[in-house]
């Protein structure tokens, strides 16, 4: 077991990733309070006798993939055959400018 100790230092480090702005009062009166509620928590998980392997999803998840079957697909002509004239440029629709 891995023993942490919760002084003011660590309890104005979480309140600034937690962008909180505590006064010095605050830290004092907070420090002991988070002390004792996060050490004890952990001391009860500590004390569990949990021998499952760890589950990080209730049910098991396969990939569902299909197999690559060759087609035969649209040639270019009847793939710009629906697209005006001066949207066809060397083969290709010309799209609007993004930049």
């Amino acid at each position: 077991m891995v023993e942490i100790k919760i002084d003011e230092e660590l309890v104005k480090k979480v309140a600034i990733n937690a962008r909180l702005i505590l006064t010095d009062e605050e830290l004092k009166k907070f420090t002991p309070q988070l002390a004792e509620v996060i050490l004890e928590s952990f001391n009860k998980l500590d004390s569990i006798n949990a021998n499952e392997e760890p589950s990080f999803q209730p049910i098991e998840q396969k990939n569902k993939l299909r197999e690559d079957i060759v087609k035969e697909s649209l040639t270019q002509e009847e793939a710009l055959q629906n697209v005006k004239e001066d949207l066809r440029e060397n083969g290709y629709i010309k799209g609007p400018k993004v930049m």
